[in-house]
């Protein structure tokens, strides 16, 4: 690493490693890397103008939001080239369309923020995460978040109307249209949504909101098995058509890890059960049409033999604790093995299945950790490795891991990443499940954007310029049998 003079003008400049280190290691604190410097501009102007500079000079750019991501893909290498640029400085409202229902904000605004700027003036913005207190817009823009939400609202794509980006070479796309219909040619923002920062540098976005419902429903149901959770969905969707806004998925074992971990945590129903389900609808006409809907169907269910047993929130507050428990999931888990997976509905029976024999039969000191959105076919498919394993063993077993799951849902015809991204953790999955004609592609892009390889070096695709795509099982062979 070479020093550096960085130009006038291009925001707040850290220098000390002191005053580095916070950006420099992930969340997870799997991930931790060095940079010249971390840098804070609080306009576009002056992220235009780095990037200009960036750009003359061949120095790499890491984009970083709330530093909250799962894969890697916010921090650099251990290298030190390249430049921290961290967007939190840059938080601002811009405008506030009621009329039209959008909002533009700056991508450093924290997502809670944006939910509560559209709650007080009567709107609602649907993203909901469990890092909603210190994500950022750009970062769930960056890895198109999704969260609990998706079954009625889509994720972060289906959310955003409108982009200005800031290109490597500094130049500023100005795209911030509050459009629902804009049919004038390629469309240039879903490049950037979910480009991970490898693209350009998004600095603010133009989103739809909704009107606030009028009232909600949760309901917390035990299910004997994961295709009674399925026959429940199908129910629910029925009855509740695009009302039904969340469904989630939680085995027995989540839920225990979660009792055993905050004191707090409420029983919810009287009997532990195999599988439990967190659904919500929300109504725009009032809260006694919401709960008869929603209480005309759990009553089906539980008459079909669907559900064994389930209890309805009966207040606002009830509602947070029923969610409660299912967020704490994520703080409960020991260190485990994690996936983010997305399968057909319809197969996510038969790949847990398949999977709970695989690793009992190879790993039997092993537990699965089973929770997601099971609405929208996202799963997060964890593993608990035996206590007392020491780093290298862990990372052995962990490949060994990835690489059944993830041949599993290769040949479920599912995706090896739903909504957490591919950062630097799942570069080589990407290159094996991916297809040539795919990977081709998306170099292509890369190449056509980026030509220079200064964004976010190393994360979602390898460097276009020394790794071309080529056989999808090439990779050397490896994983549970």
């Amino acid at each position: 690493m070479s020093e550096t003079t960085l130009p006038d003008g291009v925001g707040r400049v850290l220098t000390s490693q002191e005053e580095m280190e916070p950006f420099l290691r992930d969340f997870t604190g799997r991930f931790v890397g060095a940079a010249r410097h971390v840098v804070m501009p609080t306009e576009t102007a002056e992220v235009s103008r780095l990037l200009r500079w960036c750009s003359a000079q061949g120095i790499p750019i890491v984009t970083q939001g709330g530093n909250t991501g799962l894969a890697g893909g916010a921090t650099p290498d251990a290298s030190g080239d390249a430049i921290l640029l961290s967007l939190i400085k840059m938080n601002r409202l811009r405008t506030l369309d009621l009329t039209g229902n959008t909002i533009t904000v700056e991508s450093g605004m924290v997502l809670q923020t944006l939910q509560d700027t559209a709650t007080a003036s009567n709107r609602f913005f649907p993203l909901a995460l469990g890092a909603q207190g210190s994500c950022t817009v750009g970062g769930n823009l960056s890895t198109n978040a999704g969260g609990t939400g998706v079954l009625r609202y889509g994720s972060m794509r289906d959310l955003c109307l409108g982009l200005e980006v800031v290109t490597p070479s500094g130049d500023v796309m100005g795209g911030l249209r509050g459009l629902r219909k804009d049919n004038t040619g390629y469309d240039l923002r879903d490049l950037y949504i979910g480009a991970e920062g490898t693209l350009g540098v998004i600095t603010a976005a133009t989103l739809k909101l909704y009107p606030t419902p009028q009232a909600r429903v949760t309901a917390w149901a035990g299910v004997a098995s994961v295709d009674r959770a399925i026959e429940l969905l199908l129910l629910a969707q029925q009855a509740l058509s695009a009302d039904l806004t969340a469904f989630e998925l939680m085995s027995s074992y989540c839920v225990e890890l979660v009792e055993r971990k905050f004191a707090d945590s409420p029983r919810v129903l009287a009997r532990p059960q195999p599988w439990y389900v967190l659904l919500e609808s929300s109504d725009q006409e009032s809260a006694s049409h919401a709960v008869a809907r929603f209480e005309t169907m759990m009553a089906d269910a539980c008459d079909r033999g669907v559900i064994v047993d389930a209890a309805v929130a009966q207040s606002e507050r009830q509602s947070q604790q029923f969610w409660k428990i299912r967020e704490r999931i994520g703080l409960s888990q020991p260190r485990n093995i994690k996936h983010d997976i997305s399968l057909p509905t319809g197969r996510i029976a038969e790949f847990i299945a398949r999977m709970e024999d695989l690793v009992r039969s190879a790993y039997p000191e092993c537990r699965s950790v089973v929770v997601g959105h099971l609405g929208d076919g996202n799963i997060h498919y964890n593993v608990e490795p035996p206590t007392g394993l020491d780093e290298t063993s862990f990372s052995a077993l962990e490949k060994a891991v990835h690489r059944t799951v993830y041949d599993e849902v290769d040949r479920l015809r599912g995706s090896m990443s739903a909504e957490h991204g591919i950062g630097a953790s799942k570069v080589e999955d990407l290159r094996r499940y991916k297809s040539d004609v795919e990977l081709a592609l998306m170099h292509a892009i890369k190449q056509a954007l980026d030509p220079l390889g200064i964004m976010n070096p190393g994360k979602l695709i390898a460097d276009p310029r020394i790794t071309p795509p080529g056989d999808r099982h090439r990779l050397s062979d490896g994983g549970l049998t």
